[in-house]
């Protein structure tokens, strides 16, 4: 083939070509989409999805200084040791590390996490300030006013003390330390720290139990004051 004839056949192949890409496109009708089947519900919570952590360690302790008569550091150290002694809680030194604060003093850098040292730490103060809190309203040579006492609010009956008479004397601690009525809590609490308050009295009553400063009433309620201020409502949120 000449030349001049592979350039017409090459010129005719590109308009052969040219007229098959430039002809009208292909129009494809839109069907209706089919409706997705339901498969299942599922209930969408609004919860916080996180795990439960302590407050940092500073605001708990406010907490503390407020709850047993809104005492400064020094003040509530001296109380919870008491002028007996006792050791119910030693000194801030032997506890700072221990409660999640930075001891400058050793060099110690402030805790991270929450752990169970830092957990018993704490609930040896709040038992500690428990105990001075019942001595301050029910044990002191003069009755304190009802407006002064600071955590136990309330008398104890003349008489045993059954459920009915418990549940409204519970009711002032709960509000005290979860901030709500008791009556609109889970509805087996209050059961349980019945249970509690009489277990306790009932061992300070047995024969042969070790010599308490207080009646087996009074320390029904200091363990009732113990489980309040270790429950997860108070320390977690």
């Amino acid at each position: 083939m000449t030349p001049g004839g592979v350039r017409a056949f090459a010129l005719a192949g590109l308009a052969a070509l040219a007229g098959a890409c430039g002809g009208p496109p292909e129009a494809v009708a839109p069907l209706p989409a089919a409706p997705l089947r339901e498969t299942g519900r599922v209930a969408l919570s609004r919860a916080p999805q996180e795990d439960l952590r302590l407050v940092p360690a500073e605001a708990y302790l406010r907490s503390y200084l407020r709850l047993f008569g809104g005492l400064g550091p020094a003040e509530v150290e001296r109380r919870a040791r008491g002028d007996d002694r006792s050791a119910l809680f030693d000194t801030w030194g032997d506890y700072l590390a221990a409660l999640g604060l930075p001891d400058y003093t050793l060099d110690l850098p402030r805790g991270t996490q929450t752990n169970a040292l830092m957990m018993a730490a704490f609930e040896r103060l709040g038992i500690a300030l428990c105990d001075r809190a019942l001595e301050h309203d029910w044990k002191a040579k003069e009755s304190v006013p009802m407006e002064r006492r600071l955590i136990f609010a309330f008398d104890l009956p003349a008489q045993g003390l059954d459920e009915a008479a418990f549940a409204p004397r519970f009711d002032v601690l709960h509000r005290t330390f979860l901030s709500y009525p008791a009556r609109l809590a889970p509805p087996d609490r209050e059961r349980r720290f019945f249970a509690l308050y009489q277990g306790t009295a009932a061992r300070h009553r047995a024969k042969g139990a070790p010599k308490s400063r207080f009646s087996p009433e009074e320390a029904g309620w200091a363990a009732v004051c113990y489980g309040l201020v270790r429950h997860p409502e108070f320390i977690l949120y």
